[in-house]
């Protein structure tokens, strides 16, 4: 079931100090308008399905030591009757039916993907778990500066995600560099987000640039002409 979201959406625009300089207004249309939960439910899944290795591996009877003879014979014993020591009924012997190496992966269509992916964003902004910080600069890459950040921002979550632009890694990759050291914390550029990597953490930082790349990205991905020059 989807949830409509029709209201523009605020969200508060802060210094590097922890201090509210303004704020900005997001068209919900931008990002598809409404939250689909089943959709978000399976894309999480695909990826969390695509990271597994599938490197797991058991021995099945005709791969364990020992021999293939019958134990004792089928009748006048008075004990039940067994096969082989390698049963999967007796200690040492093969697992039945057990995993073995296998592939994982799979992909949703693309434009499902790229729904989620704006249906995600959607949700950050709308549960208030979404802020945008003015301009943030390191002269040296120094990881205290950036928890220093944090707690000004009072973001005392144990999962938090960075969202930069192409230009703010290009101009300033000390940040990039301090900020991916703080335990709990992702560094990601935005043309590199998907639904996963939003949903996971709980808390999201994005730079002024970052949220435009990612209004830029949302009008396009949703059908509107492709910039000219896509990052």
């Amino acid at each position: 079931m989807a949830t409509e979201q029709a209201t523009p959406i605020s969200l508060p625009v802060m210094n590097g100090q922890g201090q509210a300089v303004g704020t900005v207004e997001i068209d919900p249309a931008e990002f598809g308008g409404k939250i689909n939960k089943q959709l978000l439910h399976d894309v999480v899944l695909m990826h969390l399905a695509n990271q597994r290795a599938g490197t797991h591996s058991t021995l099945r009877r005709g791969e364990v030591a020992g021999s293939t003879k019958k134990l004792f014979r089928q009748k006048g014993t008075g004990n039940a009757r067994v096969g082989t020591r390698r049963s999967n009924k007796r200690r040492g012997g093969g697992t039945a039916k057990g995993p073995k190496p296998r592939d994982y992966e799979y992909h949703l269509p693309r434009k499902a993907v790229q729904a989620a992916t704006r249906m995600a964003m959607l949700s950050k902004f709308t549960d208030k778990e979404a802020l945008v910080i003015d301009e943030l600069k390191l002269p040296e890459i120094k990881t205290k500066a950036v928890a220093g950040v944090l707690k000004a921002l009072q973001v005392n979550d144990k999962t938090c995600l960075l969202g930069l632009a192409k230009s703010d890694i290009d101009e300033n990759r000390t940040l990039y560099l301090s900020a991916r050291n703080i335990r709990g914390m992702a560094v990601l550029p935005a043309s590199q987000f998907n639904a996963y990597e939003i949903l996971r953490p709980k808390r999201l930082i994005l730079t002024k640039a970052a949220l435009q790349e990612l209004c830029k990205n949302a009008k396009w991905t949703a059908g509107a002409p492709a910039p000219t020059n896509p990052q």
